[in-house]
């Protein structure tokens, strides 16, 4: 385990080449066909691995919330991920995968840890319309040799059911500001989260900034070429098309990093704004934001927030 923490600096320098580690993780049988499958997680997401400690059970509290863990003096919610993906564990829970994640802390329990493996954004795909669990969010191709494949979770949409700390977006939350938008242009969004596309889309309605939804960096960036052969053909400006990019870090087929940096070495697209919104937090990240030449960078899910740094970067596009 603490060799495990050491390695976690050097696996950040991984997101600038499209490039991640994930943790490879079983839940045990599945419940409808009996086999064990892998899961899998970005090590990003987790601060450390823990043997099962004891479990405080709150009044009211349900499954799949376990109750609550004391991990180093700090008193965090555990989600049992079996029950959640529908698995029955062969040995029990016995290990806690515990996760910064979109401003908080939590642990999932898990039977067992597999390994850690580095891969291309790539070799990550889609699973929307292949996988029928609203928990899964991609599809990892491990090895293309024995065609062996992890299922990677989205979290977002376990936390937004699980603990309802997060919920739809009403206008009344929002703090309204004048955005400097051109009539007609939109803001290109790219988030694989279902949850988060959502929430997303309500919070940009709500400020009134029209948006065209996107899976992955992959079919936001071939959106933007094409807006942008469209602006050509046209012989108008590509902000005339294209307001401000939003974008996740963490995506099937290519990142938010790998975006951003397509879309500001390009002499025709640099000037367009790009907002990185990813619960990936902590200064590796917001370093590689700066090296990528994003515009601004801030993390899930606050509104007012997020209002806040969209209606910065649209002003500085202007000056």
């Amino acid at each position: 385990m603490d060799n495990f923490q050491k390695e976690i600096d050097e696996r950040a320098n991984l997101a600038l080449s499209n490039k991640f580690e994930l943790l490879l993780f079983r839940l045990g049988s599945d419940q409808n066909d009996a086999k064990s499958e892998l899961f899998g997680i970005n090590v990003f997401k987790l601060r450390e691995i823990v043997p099962m400690p004891p479990i405080t059970k709150a009044a009211g509290m349900k499954s799949p919330l376990l109750g609550m863990a004391n991990i180093r003096g700090q008193f965090i919610p555990v989600i049992d991920l079996p029950a959640v993906a529908g698995c029955t564990p062969e040995t029990g829970l016995n290990l806690l995968l515990v996760t910064e994640y979109a401003r908080s802390t939590q642990a999932f329990a898990v039977e067992s840890v597999d390994d850690i493996v580095r891969l291309n954004w790539s070799q990550i795909h889609t699973a929307e319309s292949g996988i029928s669990s609203r928990n899964i969010t991609s599809i990892a191709c491990l090895d293309d040799k024995t065609n062996s494949m992890a299922m990677v979770l989205d979290v977002e949409q376990i936390l937004h059911d699980v603990i309802p700390s997060v919920r739809d977006v009403k206008a009344e939350d929002v703090k309204l500001k004048a955005f400097n938008i051109k009539p007609g242009s939109v803001a290109i969004v790219a988030e694989d989260s279902k949850v988060a596309r959502q929430m997303l889309e309500q919070g940009l309605k709500v400020m009134g900034i029209p948006a065209v939804m996107h899976t992955t960096g992959k079919e936001a960036w071939e959106k933007i070429k094409l807006m942008a052969q469209q602006a050509m053909t046209e012989g108008v400006s590509i902000h005339d098309k294209i307001a401000m990019v939003l974008t996740d870090l963490e995506m099937p087929e290519m990142d938010g990093f790998t975006l951003t940096r397509n879309i500001k070495s390009d002499m025709g697209l640099k000037n367009i704004p790009v907002v990185i919104h990813s619960s990936l937090s902590g200064s590796a990240n917001e370093d590689h934001v700066r090296k990528v030449g994003a515009n601004g960078y801030v993390a899930k899910f606050e509104i007012n927030e997020l209002s806040a740094v969209i209606h910065k970067v649209l002003e500085e596009a202007v000056k």
